[in-house]
């Protein structure tokens, strides 16, 4: 089988396309052929490195991905060959809560992702795709889609007539646009693109902000609810934006804190933060659980999600370059079989 490979140090050029064994399933194990992969911002700061410099073992990058249960080992009932799967990020976060032990096995580092044709997982590391859904589809479920529902639904309890600040036209903000549009709630979407926000008002948004254009775009926000400030930020921007999510966001308000696409570290204003009582929330995906609801209201609402780009498995390079350049609106995937 073929796989991607990360090894010999950081950096898209050191991705590789690499012939390997198609794995055997041994008791409590599947293997899935995996049919799409797509990417997020996490997968290319993991091929960069984001700021190591020792290069470890040689990895499969990729997150996501969706693909068939071709294989069933001693013992398993939860799948049966030929289920339609999606492999789930954190392979040990069933339910619950998050933990130590939850979140110490995702997909695409430490463990091997989704760029190869066959994968061996756990039988409890899957759930099923929507019904109807593509491979490419079902492929930008399980981090974007899981994150932004985890944010909004999950901790965020959105409700109809919330307002939603959205950061950007990336996977988990249009995902996150969609579920609060079924969820009745109207949407704010900032972009440095007014054809990225034409194109997201034509999902949905009902406001938009240029942040070029208007680099103080919190007080924006603010005019846009009559200064109440907006109940719910995605803040998928980091330390540059954190602050102005913070200035957005109603009293009582909710700022779901989950990228990094500008940085880890910057000084922030705790005062606002307790003076007006937010509720600041980290979120890293979800569990297995939150994706099995998650479908349900996807396969209710019949949301599917926007692909911006495609490549065939042979060409990853040239999808994280597009990925590192910014200019895809949605997802970026990878077509594997």
């Amino acid at each position: 089988m073929r796989a991607i490979v990360l090894k010999d140090g950081f950096g898209i050029d050191h991705l590789h396309l690499e012939n390997r064994e198609v794995p055997k399933a041994g008791p409590g194990e599947i293997v899935v052929r995996l049919k799409a992969a797509s990417l997020n911002y996490r997968d290319l700061a993991t091929v960069t490195g984001f700021g190591r410099t020792e290069p470890g073992a040689p990895l499969v990058p990729l997150s996501d991905g969706a693909g068939e249960v071709v294989e069933v080992g001693a013992g398993v009932t939860r799948v049966k060959v030929g289920d339609h799967v999606c492999p789930q990020f954190f392979q040990s976060w069933f339910s619950g809560g998050p933990s130590l032990a939850a979140i110490s096995q995702p997909l695409g580092g430490p463990l091997d992702g989704c760029a190869q044709d066959y994968i061996k997982l756990s039988a409890e590391g899957v759930a099923k795709a929507p019904a109807g859904y593509t491979a490419e589809e079902a492929a930008t479920l399980p981090c974007a889609a899981l994150t932004a529902w985890r944010a909004l639904v999950v901790e965020g309890d959105i409700k109809a007539g919330d307002t939603v600040l959205l950061q950007g036209t990336g996977g988990v903000s249009i995902f996150a646009l969609q579920f609060a549009k079924a969820a009745g709630a109207r949407v704010i979407i900032t972009s440095s693109s007014d054809e990225k926000l034409e194109r997201a008002k034509a999902l949905g948004a009902d406001l938009t902000i240029n942040y070029k254009k208007t680099p103080d775009w919190s007080s924006e926000a603010r005019k846009l609810t009559r200064g109440r400030g907006v109940d719910h930020v995605v803040e998928v921007g980091g330390a540059d934006t954190l602050s102005q999510s913070i200035m957005a966001a109603r009293i009582g308000g909710h700022v779901a804190v989950i990228g990094i696409l500008s940085g880890v570290v910057k000084d922030v204003n705790v005062a606002a933060i307790f003076s007006q009582n937010l509720r600041i929330t980290g979120i890293s995906v979800g569990s297995r659980a939150h994706f099995e609801d998650m479908v349900r209201a996807i396969e209710v609402n019949d949301i599917h999600p926007v692909i911006d780009k495609r490549y065939p498995l042979e060409e990853a390079c040239a999808a994280f370059t597009t990925m590192a350049g910014a200019s895809h609106f949605g997802k970026i995937v990878l077509n594997i079989a």
